[in-house]
Formats: structure tokens, sequence, C-alpha cells
């Protein structure tokens, strides 16, 4: 007889949270973590020098708090706080004052100019039905529920970023705020879907927020972890899992993995047709990032951008429509859009009195390993002249050193595979339900699922009630043997 219910390999968002929902449901559940610490993206190390907390990789979490599946959670019980920054974003520009992305759409319009009406027009819904937006696209394609909201929402998602923000605007500045969120997608802004993350980003920062978790990402881990436990769930790290052989037996497998390891693990469990799917998956360019110890706040050219938890520098859409064309055509490009996050901003813990934190990534071609350190800097620079004179240490990783610090970052590649038009629901293969595979008791419930990359553990959500309708099925097999 199987030892476990279920296993579940890797322990970032998605495996916590199927993990977690199997153990709601009864089943004895194991998750294994190669670590020495549970979190996948959502570390906290000191990475500069003592008493600096920085995030490894994951550090804002809007789909964190509007999650569907995390806010039925009691994670507040086990010390997790949300802390929101006073402002969610901030884009700054060349001879403009910085435009900031605040909770209220009105506020936010204000700063739009003659694009205010236009900027509300397009906002103002989105907000407003943003719960029916989540429940609809947070997970695998379906009818939509509410065609209307769907049908206003998706004739401008499917969208080019620049398409639509050359439409909706009329300002360099406007045009600007939407292409750095837009460029989240981490593909060329011409590319069909990409409004879509503009879109839903700053629908969250109105909705909800662009919230951190106090004292660090690694918070919200541990919370999912104690609760997952405080539900009879079993947690044990420091093993890699190399091949099946590696696993106690058990009714079914879950793996918070890409294709690229599940075929090296499982690749004699599935059939021909499958494996060949899974190997056609396609990965996306990947990251370069700098953390940051500094002896005081970023001396930024327009204080109000201090405010706000994230920055985006780059410029002009132009700019970064350039900056992410470059990056996905192979090349390093010399103005890179830059994400800039300072988390002690709004959480003063995370560093000594007086002093604080910053990161800054830049998006790269998959495999880098070019140190793009200097490009970083001269961006922050243009918005924040003397900002190397506040730098105490910096930690940098390359592409491939990310992929070194986690396995599931493919080259780089923090979002689990690109996310364009073909991608998008389709992850990993075309299959009526993404999160089985050819083997019956292997599932996946990894960001190469749908909804894709974010923290809002929804593919571990749907992946393990993939796996409860099997496993009910499979006991009643057994007993009836």
């Amino acid at each position: 007889m199987a030892v476990y219910d279920a296993v579940i390999v890797g322990s970032g968002p998605n495996g916590l949270a199927a993990a977690i929902v199997l153990a709601q449901a009864g089943q004895r559940v194991l998750l294994l973590e190669a670590k020495d610490s549970i979190g996948g993206g959502m570390r906290t190390l000191e990475l500069t020098l003592p008493g600096f907390q920085h995030d490894v990789c994951s550090s804002v979490h809007p789909l964190g708090v509007a999650s569907p599946f995390f806010r039925t959670l009691p994670l507040d019980k086990y010390g997790l706080e949300w802390v929101f920054p006073e402002v969610e974003a901030a884009h700054p520009i060349d001879n403009y004052p910085a435009i900031l992305i605040q909770r209220s759409v009105a506020a936010t319009a204000e700063q739009f100019g003659r694009d205010s009406a236009a900027y509300r027009r397009l906002m103002t819904p989105l907000v407003t039905n943003y719960q029916k937006i989540l429940d609809q696209f947070l997970g695998p394609l379906k009818l939509p529920y509410h065609p209307l909201i769907m049908a206003f929402f998706g004739a401008q998602a499917l969208l080019p970023a620049r398409l639509l923000a050359e439409l909706a605007f009329h300002q360099p500045t406007s045009r600007a705020a939407f292409a750095g969120m837009a460029a989240h997608s981490i593909q060329p802004l011409e590319n069909l879907i990409t409004a879509s993350f503009g879109l839903m980003l700053m629908m969250l920062a109105h909705a909800v927020g662009w919230p951190l978790a106090r004292g660090g990402s690694q918070q919200l881990a541990n919370a999912l972890a104690a609760h997952l436990r405080s539900l009879g769930g079993e947690i044990s790290t420091g093993l890699e899992v190399k091949s099946m052989r590696d696993l106690p037996s058990a009714h079914a497998y879950l793996f918070d993995l890409t294709p690229r390891q599940l075929l090296q693990i499982a690749d004699d469990r599935f059939t021909s047709g499958y494996r060949r799917q899974l190997e056609q998956y396609r990965y996306g360019p990947g990251v370069f990032k700098v953390d940051y110890a500094l002896s005081r706040s970023i001396p930024w050219r327009d204080p109000s951008i201090a405010r706000a938890g994230t920055v985006h520098l780059g410029g002009t859409l132009e700019e970064i429509s350039l900056s992410e064309r470059e990056m996905w055509q192979g090349r390093h490009s010399e103005r890179p859009y830059v994400l800039l996050v300072q988390p002690t901003a709004v959480d003063p813990s995370r560093a000594p009195a007086g002093q604080h934190i910053a990161w800054a990534y830049c998006h790269v071609p998959n495999g880098s390993t070019c140190d793009m350190t200097v490009q970083i800097e001269r961006q922050i620079e243009r918005f924040a002249p003397g900002f190397r004179d506040v730098v105490l240490a910096r930690s940098t990783r390359h592409a491939e050193e990310m992929n070194s610090y986690n396995a599931n970052y493919i080259g780089g590649d923090i979002n689990g595979g690109v996310q364009n038009l073909r991608q998008l629901f389709t992850r990993p293969v075309v299959r009526i339900n993404p999160y089985t595979t050819s083997a019956r008791d292997i599932f996946i419930c990894s960001s190469s699922t749908p909804p894709g990359g974010g923290v809002h553990g929804m593919c571990g959500y749907f992946a393990a009630n993939s796996a409860l309708k099997y496993l009910g099925a499979a006991k009643r097999s057994f007993i009836v043997r």
C-alpha cells in the first residue's frame, strides 16, 4: 500500500498551495524541497551585509493578497502581515513629474492631464469588476461566466501593449506609465496580449494594492507551511529529486517543476507523444538582478518616488519598447527597462535603523551570463543622481545564476515559460486539463500551467483539485480490488 496519498515536489507558492488543498481534503501529504529552506521564489536572505534582509526573487505581491485561494486561508494566524506602500508604483520620465499609480483611480487619473478621462474610462470598469475578472483568468481557459465584462477586458487585453497605449493615450507620460506596467510580460510590447499584463497590474494596483510581506517574502512561505503542518501535512527539505525512484510510494505525485525538469525525472512514465509536446515547451528571457544595501533612501530627483514600493525605470514608451525588443532578439540593451523595488519605503524592519535596501532587475536573453550592473545603475542614476554614493554593498545574479539558485528558472526565466498567446492557456501542452499528464498519477502544479507566473498559488490549487478527482477514483478502484 502507498505510504502517502500524494507527494508534492517543490515548495514554491504553487507546491505549498497544492499540498494545502490536498491536506484540507484529508489526504496524507508529503511536500519535498531540494533546498534546505522552503519557499522557492519567496525566500528572504542576508545577501549583502548582516541585518539587511533581501527577497531573493518575488517581493511585491498584488496577486498574493488577491488570490482567490490564498485569501481563504488564515495566514495572519501564522504571522503574515501585509504592508502597503503609500504609492503602489511610480514611473519617472525625463523632464516631466513622475506618474504615481495610487489606490484611487481618480487621484491617479488627475496626473494623466488630457488623458485623465481616457484613463478613468479604461480602468473604472475593470476595478469595479476585478474579482470577476480574476476568477475568470486566474486558471485554465473556460467559458465566461460574465460575458459582457470579459468582452470589455478581452477586447483590450488581446492587443499589443504598444498599440493600446497609442490608441488610448496621447501624452508621453501616460503612454510610458502603461508601458512600464506591460513590460512585466517580459516580451516585446508589439506582441499580442502584452496589453493584458498592463491592464491586470493597473487593475490590481487600484483594487487591492501592491503589498509586501512584513519581514520579507519568506514570511508568506512560512505562513503557508505552518498552515499545511496544522492540517497534518509533512514537509521534508534538503532532498533533491532526480528520478521517480527517489520518491516514496504514493497514489499521486504533483510536481511544482517546469517541463524540462519533469522530463528528467519521469521521462519513461510518459507516452512518446506527450514527451514530444513537453520537449517543445518554450522558455522565455531571463533576468539580471542586483540587491542593494543602502546607507540611506534613494536620492530620487522627484522626491515623490520615495513613497512608492515599485518603480519602473525606462523612460518613454518608445525606449521601453526598444529595450524589450532587443532582449527578445538576443541582445543586451544599453538602456534597459529596469524594475526596481524599495521595500524599506514601507517596511523598515528589513534593514538596520536609518538604512535601507532595494533591488533592481532588467530582462536579458535566456541563459545570459552578462553582468548588467553598469547598465542598471546608469538607469537608476538617470532619475536618482548620486545613487551610487549611497550603496554600501551589492549582490548580483545573472540569468544562469538565477537558474542555479532555483532550478525552475530555466535560463533565468522567472515565469516558468514564456507567457505569449500560444502558451498563455495552453501551457505546458494543448490539453483539456493542463494539470494532468499522460501518466494518470502524475500532475504538474507549477507556473508552467495556467494561469502562469506570479505568487498566487492558483496553479497548485487547480492541479490539486485534479489530483483529488483521480485519488477518489483510485481509492474506489483499490477498494473494489
